[in-house]
């Protein structure tokens, strides 16, 4: 049986290194690259839709024709007269990516303040996803907006996955980003945070440390995502660790962690081992971090399934 997955968040317009030093444009953001990932690998009977706020301009139209090239659902993006939608770089050196934003003035930051189309797109919904920079990118009253409509959602027995994806520049000081992560966890079904962040950012000492302190506030589930040692589950009382898949060469790490979100609640939303998805997640992400850019063509995906 299928469903409806939506997930919320900001699409950006992607610069990124091409094989011959040029730059390529791309379309890619957190929980973008999430839905991509989810529709490469849910089933047809399954809907992945997006929802944020675009302008008017020649870009968004574009991005939005790509959506839907991708089999991606647009028609809860909103279109706002005189915006435009965020752009970033990626820079990569050995791999290993950094970037830079000019995205202040995304018509993203507006995804939640029209809260009537915001409730009808979740509770037409049966799984929702978000992330920390979801939050971070709204302003405060529109934040919580978004996390009531949420809880409503969770409350209602409907799965929410939540990746806190910490971003300290994103945020107003590190107290604002504790408290909204923390929200954002107590409004969440799953959570699938990144050791090395959770332990800069949150002080955890131990992946056992992050499970424990998510489950306190709430999820169901927690998938800690740990680069090349793997992901570890944890479940009630128990942990399991899921190795990663060795690759002969990295490329290029960007959305690593998204594919792997979207890869792992593909498979679980299919069979309910958090296992195996966790598993199957893994050789999805290997996959993408030898690849450029944020979002992989399905195609290169499927040796994988």
């Amino acid at each position: 049986m299928g469903g409806r997955f939506l997930s919320i968040g900001e699409c950006m317009v992607e610069l990124s290194q091409a094989d011959d030093g040029h730059l390529r444009k791309g379309f890619a953001g957190d929980t973008f690259n999430t839905a991509w990932y989810a529709r490469a690998c849910l089933p047809a009977d399954w809907s992945v839709d997006y929802f944020t706020t675009l302008g008017d301009d020649a870009m968004s139209d574009e991005m939005v024709a790509f959506m839907r090239g991708a089999g991606i659902g647009t028609a809860d993006i909103r279109r706002l007269r005189g915006k435009t939608p965020g752009l970033y770089m990626i820079n990569l050196k050995n791999g290993e990516r950094s970037f830079s934003y000019w995205r202040d003035s995304s018509a993203a930051r507006l995804l939640a303040a029209d809260g009537d189309a915001l409730r009808a797109a979740i509770e037409a919904s049966d799984v929702l996803y978000f992330s920390g920079i979801t939050l971070a990118i709204l302003p405060r009253e529109d934040a919580y907006t978004l996390l009531a409509e949420l809880r409503r959602a969770k409350a209602a027995g409907k799965p929410v996955a939540f990746d806190p994806n910490l971003r300290p520049r994103l945020w107003s000081s590190l107290d604002a980003m504790h408290t909204m992560i923390t929200d954002g966890a107590r409004a969440s079904t799953v959570v699938m945070p990144s050791f090395d962040d959770e332990a800069a950012h949150f002080g955890d000492d131990s992946i056992a440390g992050t499970i424990r302190r998510y489950r306190q506030y709430g999820a169901d589930m927690v998938v800690v995502k740990n680069g090349p040692e793997g992901a570890t589950v944890g479940t009630d009382a128990n942990e399991t660790l899921v190795p990663a898949v060795e690759v002969d060469k990295v490329v290029d790490t960007t959305s690593a962690g998204d594919s792997f979100n979207g890869a792992f609640l593909a498979h679980y939303l299919q069979h309910g081992d958090p296992l195996a998805a966790a598993a199957f997640a893994a050789e999805i992400a290997a996959k993408v971090i030898q690849e450029y850019g944020a979002l992989v063509s399905p195609k290169k995906l499927k040796t994988a399934r």
